[in-house]
């Protein structure tokens, strides 16, 4: 339960980064929602992969390569997943983007990342 409260505070973190380049990629840059929901998801996992390698699994003993390329093909499924909802969630619900994101990082953040990355990436 620990490992799993640490995984969540890690991914709230991460978020944050992840939102905050989103909005001001959005907001502030004038992009596409989908191609700052790219660029915030891209900020927040490299975030991500440093905290869950050294502090959410305790996994920095091992080779940081090995690591990365699973946690790279695993980081480009939860893309996939969180532009594409982004993407269906705003355009055919009408729902800000913002609204849409936190909807999607929810849902992937519980049903995919955690359980991967515990399993696979840094076991």
């Amino acid at each position: 339960m620990f490992t799993f409260l640490k995984a969540q505070t890690a991914s709230l973190a991460a978020s944050a980064v992840d939102f905050l380049v989103t909005i001001i990629m959005v907001e502030l840059c004038g992009l596409w929602y989908v191609a700052g929901t790219i660029v915030g998801t891209v900020s927040g996992g490299g975030m991500h992969f440093t905290l869950g390698r050294t502090w959410v699994f305790n996994a920095a003993d091992k080779t940081v390569p090995a690591q990365a390329i699973k946690y790279f093909m695993v980081w480009n499924g939860s893309l996939l997943l969180n532009a594409s909802g982004v993407y269906v969630i705003t355009h055919y619900g009408g729902i800000n983007y913002v609204y849409s994101k936190v909807v999607m990082s929810l849902l992937v953040g519980f049903f995919y990342n955690y359980i991967i990355q515990k399993r696979y990436v840094f076991k």
